[in-house]
């Protein structure tokens, strides 16, 4: 009689480990249509402002985007708290006076890099990570994202990653596309690489050496725009940013803003 039930036994477990397998099977299948399915369609990243210290418009696309994949890109609208974030494609001198900028303030930043900024300026990442700050994936060689094929893209992603842990282990958390273009596919590939994609609420024209805006009108820019949740995205190839960045600190903190990581993002 003993045998009789443990024949059953085992015949139930047998069948119980069967289904298993067909549910995994099935779900691993629906996994991938449903990441084949995704648009590739290229959308570019557009904020309009309000210049009146009011959250800027992202535009319905955009911020359907962000969130359906649980992006960061403007933070909660009724606390008065600022990211500051920095992309750093290469080194133009100004970096390592940011990083003492921010550290004289007792602020810290997110800094994006590439890899040629990482196999150029490996001194000056190891010290944004010794002073606290983030390091964020800017993709290997800033390509659109959109435009690549699937695997070319985790590749951008992968190698870049694998070198900051090679040089600094360090594993970096958030990534930036590069040049704000993004797609449905890219951002669940983003995703799926243990990564959260970062955009921006402010932004402004830093970016070229040869065109710097002057002082006084950059600090315009950033004030007239500064507010709750803004995550804010500047160049760290600009001297304006290098000079201006200590009174800018001094100024928001002064109107009632905390500066915080985006560690400590709040939706």
């Amino acid at each position: 009689m003993k045998k009789k039930y443990l024949k059953i036994f085992i015949f139930l477990l047998t069948i119980i480990a069967i289904c298993w397998c067909i549910y995994f099977h099935n779900k691993n299948e629906t996994i991938n249509v449903n990441s084949g399915n995704l648009s590739s369609k290229k959308i570019e990243w557009g904020i309009k402002r309000s210049d009146n210290n009011t959250q800027p418009d992202v535009g319905d696309l955009n911020n359907k985007m962000m969130k359906d994949s649980n992006s960061i890109y403007m933070g909660n609208k009724d606390k008065k708290i600022i990211y500051l974030t920095f992309d750093n494609g290469y080194e133009a001198g100004y970096t390592e006076d940011i990083l003492n900028t921010l550290k004289q303030n007792d602020v810290t930043a997110t800094f994006f890099v590439t890899e040629h900024y990482v196999n150029t300026a490996g001194d000056l990442v190891q010290k944004m990570i010794d002073n606290q700050n983030i390091v964020g994936n800017h993709t290997s060689k800033h390509k659109s994202m959109p435009e690549l094929d699937e695997e070319t893209l985790k590749s951008e992603v992968n190698k870049l990653h694998e070198l900051v842990k090679e040089k600094f282990n360090y594993e970096m958390k958030y990534l930036r596309p590069p040049k704000g273009e993004y797609s449905e596919k890219s951002l669940a590939l983003t995703s799926s690489l243990g990564y959260q994609t970062v955009m921006w609420s402010f932004a402004y024209a830093d970016w070229d050496e040869k065109n710097q805006p002057s002082l006084e009108s950059a600090k315009k820019k950033i004030y007239d725009n500064l507010h709750n949740g803004e995550v804010m995205l500047l160049h760290a190839t600009s001297k304006t940013n290098r000079d201006i960045l200590d009174e800018v600190i001094k100024e928001i903190k002064s109107r009632g803003y905390e500066i915080k990581s985006i560690n400590e993002f709040e939706k």
